[in-house]
C-alpha cells in the first residue's frame, strides 16, 4: 500500500477489498497522547467526509463543556491498514486526523494544524523541513503473577551487541516488519547503550509525515512488546544509573529538490542558511526544551555522565554539544538536534524547532564558532571562556525561558501555549510538594 494519493473511493475499495470492520480515526492531544473514535463499517462514509463529532471537552487542554463538540477531519494520504501478521486478530484501519470546531473551522488547540500553519511558513520562505527522527525505548519484562510491569529487562546487551546478549532481538525484528507493512522505510534496527534499550531507524520525511510517523512507532512498538507479555516504554529517564531515552532529529531545509542547508564552497560545506538555521535552534534553545523535553523525568536523562546533550553548542565532529552536524553531505546535509525525548508531542516538537530555525534565518543570526572538543570534559571556566551555557535544568526552569520566548508562543498559538503552560506549572508544583523515597531515605533517621 505504498500509495499516498488516496481518494475517498479507493479508501472505501480498500476497506471493502480487505474485509475491514472497524476505522479508528486517530488524533492527538497537546500532551502527545494518541487518541482514536473507532466506528463500523456503516460509518465509513460519514467518517471520510469528516462529520465524525466527538467530545472535545473530554480531552485534556481543548475546550470547556459548554462547547464540546468537535469534528475529525482524516488526511486521507494517512489511511492504513493494521497488519500485525496475525490471522486470528481482526485487522483494523487507520486514518490521522486533524481537529476542527463544530463549525468546521480549524481548532486552534490541534497540534497536527499547528504543525502544519509551521509548515506554511516555511514554504511562504519557499523551505520544506525534513526530519529523520531516532526514537529510543526500553522493554521491561512484567510480573507473571500480578501482570504488572517491573524495571528488569530481558537481556543484558549493550550498544550494538547481538542475540544471545539482546534477547529483545526476536521484539524488534517483529516490529520492524510491522511497520514495513504499514510502508515505513526502515534503515535499521539495533540494541542501544543500555540493557533492555533499542532504537529503529526509519527514513526521512516531510514534517507532518515525520510526526505523524513517530506517532504510528510507538503504537506498534507497545503493541507488539504487549503481545511477548512484555511493556515497552519511551520514558525519558526510566532507571535511575542507566542512560535515558532520547530522540534525536536530523533535520534540513529543501528547496524543490535541492537541499539548501548543503554549499561545497562553504565552510564545513554548510550554507549560510544551515548556520542560520542552527544559529536560530541555539537562540531559543531554553524555551525550546519545555516542548521537546516536557516531561519532569525528562531532564533526570539531560545530566552529565550519560551523553546526554546539556551543552548550548554544536560541532561537526562530536557528540557532546546540544547539535550535531553528521559528516555526510550533499542531498544529506543536515543538523542533528540531540536534546528531543519521545515523551514530547511531536508535532508541537518539530513545529517549536521550525519556527526558532526559520527565525535565525529571517534574522541573519550568526552561530558561535564549533565546538570540536568534548565540552563533558571541559572545566567551567574553559566553558564560561567559550561562552557555553546549559539547557534548563529542570521542567520549571525550561517553562520560565518559554514564557519569555515570543516566537516560540507564536508558533504553538495562544490557545495551545496557555493550556500546555499552565498544566506543566500544576504538574511542577505537585511533584515539588510530593515526599518522594529518596527523601525518605537520606533524613528520616538523621533528622
Amino acid at each position: 500500500m505504498a500509495q499516498k494519493n488516496f481518494t475517498k473511493n479507493s479508501i472505501l475499495e480498500n476497506l471493502k477489498k480487505n474485509k475491514i470492520d472497524f476505522l479508528q480515526l486517530q488524533f492527538i492531544d497537546i500532551f502527545g497522547i494518541c487518541k482514536n473514535v473507532e466506528v463500523p463499517s456503516s460509518q465509513f462514509e460519514k467518517a471520510l467526509n469528516g462529520e465524525i463529532l466527538f467530545d472535545g471537552s473530554s480531552i485534556d487542554g481543548f475546550v470547556r463543556i459548554e462547547e464540546s463538540d468537535m469534528l475529525l477531519v482524516p488526511d486521507l494520504a494517512t489511511f492504513r491498514i493494521y497488519d500485525w501478521g496475525d490471522k486470528s486478530e481482526d485487522k483494523v484501519a487507520r486514518l490521522i486526523c486533524n481537529v476542527h470546531n463544530a463549525d468546521g473551522s480549524e481548532f486552534d488547540g490541534c497540534p497536527r494544524l499547528t504543525l502544519i500553519r509551521a509548515a506554511k511558513e516555511a514554504a511562504k520562505m519557499g523551505f520544506n523541513m525534513v526530519v529523520g527522527p531516532e526514537a529510543e525505548f526500553f522493554i521491561f519484562k512484567k510480573d507473571p503473577i500480578s501482570n504488572n510491569v517491573t524495571l528488569t529487562t530481558n537481556d543484558r546487551g549493550g550498544y550494538f551487541d547481538m542475540a544471545p546478549v539482546d534477547e529483545g532481538e526476536i521484539v524488534r525484528r517483529e516490529i520492524i516488519k510491522v511497520l514495513q507493512r504499514l510502508d515505513f522505510e526502515v534503515e535499521a534496527g539495533h540494541h542501544e547503550v543500555a540493557p533492555g534499550q533499542h532504537e529503529i531507524d526509519f527514513k526521512y520525511e516531510d514534517a507532518v509525515t515525520a510526526a505523524d510517523n513517530i506517532i504510528t512507532f510507538k503504537l506498534v512498538v507497545k503493541k507488539i512488546a504487549t503481545r511477548h507479555g512484555m511493556h515497552a516504554t519511551f520514558m525519558p529517564k526510566p532507571v535511575f544509573g542507566l542512560s535515558g531515552n532520547g530522540m534525536h532529529c536530523h533535520q534540513s531545509l529543501f528547496k524543490d529538490d535541492k537541499n539548501v542547508f548543503f554549499d561545497a564552497k562553504g565552510e564545513w560545506q554548510l550554507s549560510k542558511l544551515c548556520l542560520q538555521y542552527l544559529a536560530g535552534i541555539l537562540e531559543h534553545s531554553k524555551g525550546m526544551v519545555a516542548i521537546t523535553n516536557p516531561l519532569i523525568n525528562s531532564y533526570k536523562r539531560l545530566v552529565p555522565g550519560y551523553e546526554a546533550p546539556i551543552n548550548i553548542a554544536w560541532s561537526e565532529k562530536n557528540r557532546s554539544p546540544l547539535i550535531r552536524i553528521p559528516a555526510k553531505r550533499g542531498k544529506s546535509t543536515r543538523i542533528e538536534v540531540r536534546v528531543p525525548d519521545p515523551a514530547c508531542n511531536p508535532y508541537l516538537a518539530l513545529a517549536v524547532m521550525l519556527a526558532a530555525g526559520l527565525d535565525g534565518i529571517k534574522k541573519k543570526m550568526v552561530p558561535p564558532a564549533p565546538v570540536n572538543k568534548n565540552i563533558f570534559e571541559m572545566t567551567q571556566r574553559e566553558k564560561a571562556r567559550l561562552k557555553i551555557s546549559n539547557i534548563p535544568a529542570n521542567l520549571s526552569e525550561a517553562l520560565h525561558y518559554l514564557k519569555r520566548d515570543e516566537v516560540l508562543k507564536a508558533a504553538l498559538g495562544e490557545h495551545i501555549y496557555n493550556h500546555f503552560y499552565e498544566a506543566k506549572r500544576k504538574e511542577w508544583e505537585a511533584y515539588t510538594s510530593f515526599v518522594h523515597n529518596w527523601e525518605v531515605d537520606q533524613y528520616l533517621i538523621n533528622f
